[in-house]
């Protein structure tokens, strides 16, 4: 397993970013509060964990190994992967999903998009003696500076959420509503701030 990557952070994206390590650039795959932790330029390190798949060689990232960790155990649960594995870190902190785990919360488990009421059963009952329920909730990251117009966010912004697993009309309607508030929001708040609505919409 690939457990870390370090290097000058190439480029930025809504769902990767690419991390120079030795001459090679590897796309990492991330959340947006990850994501809006590096900045263009700047050497950052990133917890990672590699997935093979017949076709495919795909390279995820995380802010910390405690993130990396709750991504590798939800995929321990039956019918969950990688993708529905990293809209569960990006829609719930690492605590607040280790309390919904622990308390049996099954309406928060249900803000992951794709996570119905039998999977949030699944949840708890394959994953409550795995975890312990934390003291407090951490603050999330700070946001990345804006970059683009406000059209070209929405673009992004929308496609990353239905990449989550959300489907575009509510995606569209979130990222709408963010904007009509925030209109100079950055890209990575704008998700953030679409995700949390789109999670209390649940």
């Amino acid at each position: 397993m690939i457990a870390s990557v370090r290097g000058p952070v190439l480029e930025i994206g809504l769902d990767h970013a690419v991390v120079e390590v030795g001459g090679v650039g590897l796309a990492v795959h991330a959340t947006p509060s990850t994501l809006a932790g590096l900045r263009r330029g700047v050497e950052s390190r990133l917890a990672t964990t590699l997935i093979v798949r017949e076709d495919s060689l795909t390279l995820f990232g995380f802010a910390d190994a405690d993130e990396r960790e709750l991504f590798l155990l939800v995929q321990t649960v039956s019918g969950i992967g990688p993708r529905l594995a990293l809209a569960t870190i990006a829609v719930l902190e690492p605590d607040t999903l280790r309390r919904a785990l622990a308390d049996g919360d099954l309406t928060t488990l249900q803000r992951i998009p794709g996570v119905g009421k039998k999977s949030a059963e699944r949840l708890v009952v394959e994953l409550r003696d795995k975890v312990a329920a934390p003291a407090t909730v951490p603050v999330g990251a700070s946001a990345a500076p804006a970059a683009g117009g406000a059209g070209g966010r929405r673009e992004q912004v929308v496609e990353a959420l239905v990449g989550l697993g959300f489907t575009a009309r509510p995606a569209e309607q979130a990222v709408d509503a963010v904007l009509a508030r925030s209109p100079d929001a950055a890209a990575a708040e704008l998700l953030r701030s679409a995700l949390s609505s789109l999670g209390r919409s649940r």
